[in-house]
């Protein structure tokens, strides 16, 4: 009798990963088409197409800094069904939106990392400063007269916006747009100043001459662009802030679901085609050992607290 429990219950516990997905499956992305997670969830939801037999449509859910897509992902049924692929944004808006409707640190369960990678400090390509110096006596000079893109409160380009601006001690006019694809258009175009993005959005443009880095967030310097400081190296102490992106569930979605879909995402980071399209626009694939539910969990986790803490120590109130 009892070990027919036992099988009985291990039946039960198999069923949901091996009828899953039986549908099509949702992969939020919360922020506007053609930004740098957008093009991460495109690739990684064609990935796991392929390898789990059913589409995966990524679906822009953006404003709010994320947590509008965010939101929906937490309210959805916890089959595997609606995914969030998401980065520092939400973290971030949990330290810097006071009412959101959901509780970051409990409403999702992680799949995997994704990948990472550098930002760059842009200005637009008429900016009256041609180095990183030239460029903070500028904005120090400006103040509110200097206007920084991002995209919405809470996202990684208003995080990074707001650690330049306590370290130079001055505020800019910030202006929020439902993704970083639109609000480093208007940089393009001159109705912003400066932002600070992802290399995945921000390389190639660079590389054109369309606009003009000046500095990298990250410990070392970028190989594409090894005349560009570190914000370290620009006098910006221990700076270093590295974008990440992560595959989400809705909280209480099954083990072996997740297992399912983390098994999944493996093969599709283990590609060499998926690895060359994201080192060409200069992110990284984590290693193996991090792509566990757990390796991202605990990265959720200490991003939560940490960047609390650190808007805390700059004096910067939630928006409500």
């Amino acid at each position: 009798m009892r070990l027919a429990f036992l099988l009985a219950a291990f039946t039960l516990l198999a069923l949901p990963a091996a009828a899953f997905p039986d549908r099509p499956v949702t992969l939020i992305v919360p922020f506007a088409p053609g930004g740098p997670t957008d093009t991460t969830g495109r690739l990684v939801a064609d990935g796991l197409s392929q390898r789990l037999g059913q589409r995966f449509v990524v679906e822009n859910v953006s404003g709010a800094g994320s947590s509008i897509g965010s939101a929906r992902v937490a309210r959805a049924a916890p089959d595997g069904h609606v995914l969030l692929v998401n980065h520092l944004a939400l973290p971030g808006s949990a330290a810097l939106q006071a009412n959101l409707p959901y509780d970051t640190a409990t409403a999702f369960v992680p799949v995997g990392l994704i990948n990472y990678g550098p930002m760059i400090l842009i200005g637009r390509r008429d900016l009256p400063a041609r180095d990183v110096a030239a460029a903070f006596a500028w904005m120090r000079a400006g103040g509110e007269r200097v206007t920084l893109g991002h995209a919405g409160t809470g996202s990684a380009l208003h995080l990074c916006g707001l650690l330049i601006q306590h370290r130079l001690g001055t505020r800019f006019t910030e202006i929020g747009y439902r993704g970083s694809a639109p609000a480093f258009q208007d940089m393009l175009g001159g109705r912003v100043d400066v932002i600070c993005d992802i290399s995945t959005t921000g390389l190639p443009q660079v590389m054109a001459g369309a606009a003009r880095a000046f500095a990298v967030t990250t410990r070392a310097r970028l190989p594409a662009l090894p005349d560009v400081p570190t914000l370290a190296e620009a006098g910006f102490e221990g700076f270093e802030l590295v974008l990440w992106n992560a595959l989400f569930a809705p909280a209480g979605t099954p083990r072996p679901i997740i297992d399912r879909l983390n098994a999944a995402l493996r093969e599709v980071l283990a590609d060499p085609a998926i690895r060359e399209r994201f080192a060409a626009f200069g992110s990284d694939i984590f290693p193996p050992a991090e792509q566990t539910p757990e390796a991202a969990q605990a990265r959720l986790q200490a991003e939560i607290v940490a960047i609390r803490d650190t808007v805390r120590a700059m004096g910067v109130q939630p928006e409500r």
